[in-house]
């Protein structure tokens, strides 16, 4: 028989999303809840039909409580290193929301306890499990592309509100993160599909001038520039406070033999599908539309309850997979570093005027 593997819930607002889909999944019981916040926690503790004794406000309490396998962490990022540090070292497998950490020692105290521990560590990185992705690494096993060396990663996305309260003008823990440090979501699907690792990064863009009350995650646009191991350039642009209705994510993968590319608008909120388009040198006289499932329908109905199409759910399979098999994931605790510590290099350069600046490997 399949074991039933006991989760611990870290942060009840964005971890609902997980709670969802965990709660309803045979494979998984969600046995503890732990939220700083005692009204969230309580609301959420009621959909998931927990006791008082299996909800905590603290989270060394939560982690001692020894009723888990495994922790999900959706707490804010400043908090990912020590929250999953803590839980490898008491002997507790982690997947961890976006991005590993704030800091590279944060990173680097990752890497150091999933070693020493043994346990699983996996990033949870949503994005690069959105179908397109699949069609897109089909194209790349085939050569149709030929070798991939530009790429395009934009996220575009206006925050305001998670960055000052409205209400009370106060800044919360997004206004302190830069927006190239919140990358893990472009550079993501673009290492994943292509294998590679960033080597070096540098980053423009130190003005606000539309949001200038909410710090240094204000940044009116940030563009960040990476070099990969396989010579492949990698051009990011995130703001949280320029305007753009809807959000988005753009990519664009350019190839020796051809190009795809997702269209500015986002995936069709009626249709499902993500546009853009595609051409084959060796297939195509010139570029053609195309376009790509967003919602993977081989899923079962409750998979959308995560948010984010069916990503969210296909992200938790791949954790199960590790936990049953024993063997790192895809999105080990070496690759978080590589998805996430280009961006804390290039927020560096940016207030160093542009410089160029090497991104090192974990210890």
């Amino acid at each position: 028989m399949d074991k039933i593997w006991k989760i611990g819930l870290v942060g009840a607002g964005r971890g609902s999303s997980y709670g969802n889909i965990t709660y309803r999944h045979a494979r998984f019981d969600v046995v503890a809840l732990c939220d700083a916040n005692e009204n969230t926690l309580a609301r959420y503790q009621k959909e998931l039909e927990l006791s008082d004794s299996q909800c905590f406000t603290d989270y060394e309490k939560f982690i001692n409580s020894g009723s888990m396998d495994a922790v999900i962490i959706c707490t804010p990022i400043l908090y990912h290193a020590e929250q999953a540090v803590m839980a490898l070292e008491s002997g507790i497998n982690v997947m961890s929301e976006v991005t590993a950490s704030n800091t590279i020692e944060g990173c680097s105290s990752i890497v150091k306890a999933a070693k020493k521990s043994g346990k699983i560590y996996m990033m949870a990185e949503n994005t690069i499990y959105r179908p397109v992705f699949d069609e897109w690494a089909k194209l790349i096993e085939s050569c149709k592309l030929g070798e991939i060396i530009y790429a395009e990663a934009d996220y575009l996305h206006p925050i305001h509100a998670l960055l000052i309260d409205p209400n009370t003008g106060e800044k919360k823990w997004r206004a302190n993160r830069p927006p190239v440090h919140y990358c893990s979501h472009s550079l993501g699907p673009i290492l994943y599909l292509t294998g590679d690792r960033i080597t070096r990064a540098m980053a423009v863009g130190n003005t606000y001038r539309i949001l200038p009350e909410a710090g240094v995650g204000a940044a009116d646009i940030q563009l960040a520039v990476f070099e990969t191991e396989k010579n492949m350039i990698i051009k990011m642009t995130r703001t949280q406070v320029a305007p753009r209705h809807y959000p988005i994510h753009y990519y664009h993968l350019l190839g020796t033999e051809g190009f795809v590319e997702t269209d500015r608008f986002g995936p069709d909120r009626d249709t499902r599908m993500q546009k853009g388009l595609l051409y084959l040198k060796n297939d195509m006289k010139h570029t053609q539309l195309a376009e790509w499932p967003e919602i993977d329908t081989s899923l079962p109905d409750y998979a959308l309850l995560g948010g984010h199409g069916t990503c969210d759910y296909s992200t938790l399979l791949q954790f199960l997979n590790a936990l049953d098999s024993g063997k790192k994931p895809v999105l080990d605790e070496i690759r978080a570093w590589d998805m996430t510590v280009p961006g804390l290099i290039a927020a560096e350069s940016a207030f160093h005027d542009g410089k160029w600046m090497d991104v090192p490997l974990p210890e």
